[in-house]
């Protein structure tokens, strides 16, 4: 490969791996607090597409980014309210608020643009430059949000992992009876983890609509939000394994068209997003769950007061 491409294909990695970074490190806090949130990729289209019109209609992309982190902030607490406090199987409840919030969107995308000959527009965020760094300057020539999604990686890492709210999550998904007994708020903590994994999920959702496109189709997500959760899956729960593991899917997309230009490489199937993506996540799920000492997905297992959580 020449210098150009290389370069070209570093750029468009960083890009295309910022929605799945974002939503991924969303799904780490909700995972951690023990919650294994399905209603990822509906979260990520609500932001999509509420953010949009919300930009389309004030004229500012920041009441759209805005939009999105609310929209994402209620459909976290409403997993919340079906997981944690009715206490419903996490499956059904993260699936149930996937449909709830795609047919939310797409129905609310269908109001407000029907009518329309072609898909509606608006002027995106602009690509922020380094200066100084000479030929590698495209490769840094990034949205806002990029930079935001990759220094989110050790603010994480730093919450989860030096903060007593963190200390907090981490308990309440490895034990949660004995972080009950030690006096902690199980369901506070998970209310709050899955509010701060919406907020991320919407801002997911966002960067494609008002940032990376400009514009909204029913299909904009792709299946984003169940890569997401198979990269937290194997990256063990961990911000920067999940940064890994967001460049190297990434990755591949920008090298597929590249050697399709140069006419190697058989062609990709479409990705399939919507509820029937979930199957192929779907056979991810049980490993959410670990005996004692695996992981933070043990905790699915109880909730305190008795009262068990199926998943």
């Amino acid at each position: 490969m020449d210098q150009t491409l290389i370069i070209g294909l570093l750029a468009a990695t960083l890009r295309i791996a910022t929605p799945i970074l974002l939503a991924g490190l969303g799904e780490v806090f909700a995972e951690r607090a023990g919650v294994l949130n399905l209603g990822i990729e509906g979260i990520m289209l609500m932001g999509a597409i509420f953010g949009f019109i919300a930009a389309y209609l004030s004229g500012s992309l920041w009441v759209g980014l805005l939009v999105a982190m609310m929209v994402g902030l209620l459909a976290g607490l409403l997993m919340g309210l079906l997981a944690v406090t009715l206490g419903l199987n996490q499956h059904v409840s993260g699936l149930g608020v996937t449909l709830l919030a795609s047919g939310l969107a797409l129905f609310s995308f269908r109001v407000m643009f029907k009518g329309t000959s072609s898909a509606p527009t608006i002027a995106p965020f602009r690509q922020l430059s380094l200066p100084g760094l000479g030929l590698l300057a495209p490769i840094f020539e990034q949205y806002g949000l990029t930079y935001f999604a990759f220094l989110l990686v050790p603010a994480v890492w730093w919450v989860l992992h030096r903060t007593t709210f963190g200390l907090w999550i981490r308990a309440v998904g490895e034990n949660p009876e004995a972080a009950d007994t030690a006096g902690g708020n199980v369901a506070l903590v998970r209310y709050a983890a899955l509010a701060i994994g919406g907020v991320l999920m919407g801002l997911g959702g966002a960067f494609l609509s008002l940032a990376q496109l400009g514009s909204a189709t029913f299909g904009i997500v792709a299946g984003r939000g169940w890569v997401a959760i198979a990269l937290v899956i194997f990256g063990n729960w961990q911000p920067e394994k999940v940064l890994l593991g967001a460049l190297l899917s990434a990755g591949k997309s920008p090298a597929r068209r590249a050697a399709l230009r140069r006419g190697r490489g058989p062609a990709a199937p479409p990705a399939r997003g919507g509820p029937a993506g979930s199957l192929s996540v779907s056979p991810l799920a049980p490993l959410s769950r670990h005996d004692p000492g695996a992981g933070p997905g043990r905790a699915q297992r109880g909730l305190p007061g008795g009262a068990t959580q199926a998943v």
